[in-house]
């Protein structure tokens, strides 16, 4: 049985991308990021913690490369200390079966915004009435709620979206924003992602949220988008910054109808005035601001043509 190596690092939101970046060359299949000190029993958004802190996590094989690996992050991650405060990185060895599993000890149900219940598929929950039921498994794909990205894009999908409504979901992860954007009354979602595992895990997620009809799930960005037959009533793009500022020069804002709304998520709040410049320069006019803890989301709308 194969056996992995888990490093782990508590941070602030300030550092949270610079140093993801630096495990995302030694881990396997990306890094995941969670807020941290949530505890098992919180069900409520208005209970969470403040989202200042947030525990990164990487995984790489513990094979005859684990000793070399493991002095190249601990040189790379050196250098970020000069710049970022940080503590030393915790390692745990850990077998391939409890890599998959052992994440789902600490995912459970939690309310997002007036209606949202997110809830991993394991568990079952008695809903209210209103409540709007999103259950998932992401797998190895990005995005369980837990984290203030994803809660800030919830909690705006809540306030934008229209019924009828056409949405695109651009670095679509586990699906969860294109579940709950259909779920809250889109008519249907087109849920893009470089990533072949986030694909198959919208796919899984949407059908089990019997919603698969209503969401079509590919691998792609965002020459796929433009190249689409129509302009989309929303967009969605819960990624890193400066990724944002990418698809802005590539043409981003032109995915959106005139007069339709974004939401850009990913974005800390000491890289706000280079993002929103960005975003205006590609027809994108900033109209709010969101925050939650270090984290902000931009709600934006094309201008009319």
């Amino acid at each position: 049985m194969s056996r992995w190596i888990e490093v782990s690092l508590r941070v602030d939101g300030e550092s949270a991308e610079a140093i993801a970046e630096v495990l995302g060359r030694y881990g396997h299949q990306g890094v995941s990021l969670e807020q941290a000190d949530i505890r098992p029993d919180t069900w409520d958004e208005a209970d969470l913690p403040p989202a200042d802190s947030l525990i990164l996590r990487a995984y790489f094989p513990d094979d005859v490369r684990a000793a070399a690996t493991k002095a190249q992050l601990e040189a790379a991650l050196g250098h970020m200390r000069l710049l970022y405060p940080m503590p030393e990185p915790v390692y745990r060895l850990v077998r391939e079966d409890d890599w998959s599993q052992a994440w789902k000890a600490h995912y459970q149900p939690l309310r997002i915004g007036r209606r949202l219940l997110v809830r991993p598929r394991w568990v079952d929950v008695a809903l209210s009435e209103g409540d709007i039921d999103i259950a998932l498994d992401p797998g190895m794909a990005f995005g369980t709620g837990t984290h203030p990205t994803t809660q800030l894009c919830l909690e705006g999908l809540e306030r934008v979206v229209q019924p009828g409504q056409i949405v695109l979901d651009l670095g679509c992860g586990s699906g969860i924003l294109s579940i709950a954007a259909v779920k809250l009354g889109a008519r249907r979602a087109l849920a893009l992602d470089i990533d072949a595992i986030a694909v198959s895990a919208t796919r899984e997620n949407a059908s089990y949220n019997q919603v698969a009809q209503r969401i079509t799930a590919q691998q792609g960005s965002i020459e796929t988008a433009l190249s689409a037959a129509r302009r989309f009533d929303v967009l969605l793009v819960n990624i890193l910054a400066r990724v944002i500022m990418q698809l802005a020069a590539q043409g981003l804002g032109e995915v959106l109808r005139p007069g339709g709304v974004a939401l850009f998520s990913g974005i800390i709040a000491e890289q706000a005035d280079e993002v929103s410049a960005t975003l205006g320069g590609a027809g994108l006019q900033i109209v709010a601001r969101h925050q939650q803890g270090d984290w902000l989301l931009f709600e934006a709308r094309r201008r009319a043509e």
